[in-house]
């Protein structure tokens, strides 16, 4: 899954050749670019749209936990006493929207 910004043609045949499945949408201009080509433009980029909807929430979701400094520089040295903070960090921002 990838943001609009790597939506090009190039990127998508590169993940499919890895067989990497992808949920990226497509850019305004580039769907104006294919509309203008007529059925010369190809067909639009398979696109499921609750699935990005999860992604987007994931990553709102480590941008929430990134604005804690520990977490975003990883201070901790071992990864147990790391996934402690991060378990606490979750723990405050569950109970702060409560």
């Amino acid at each position: 899954m990838a943001d609009k910004a790597y939506s090009s043609r190039g990127f998508r045949a590169y993940l499919r050749k890895r067989g990497i499945g992808h949920v990226i949408p497509e850019k305004n201009d580039q769907q104006r670019h294919r509309h203008n080509r007529g059925r010369h433009g190809g067909r639009p980029p398979g696109f499921d749209r609750e699935a990005y909807r999860r992604r987007n929430m994931i990553e709102r979701c480590f941008n929430r936990l990134k604005g804690f400094r520990s977490i975003a520089t990883r201070y901790e040295k071992t990864a147990i006493s790391y996934e402690a903070a991060v378990t606490l960090v979750s723990f405050l921002l569950w109970a702060r929207s409560v």
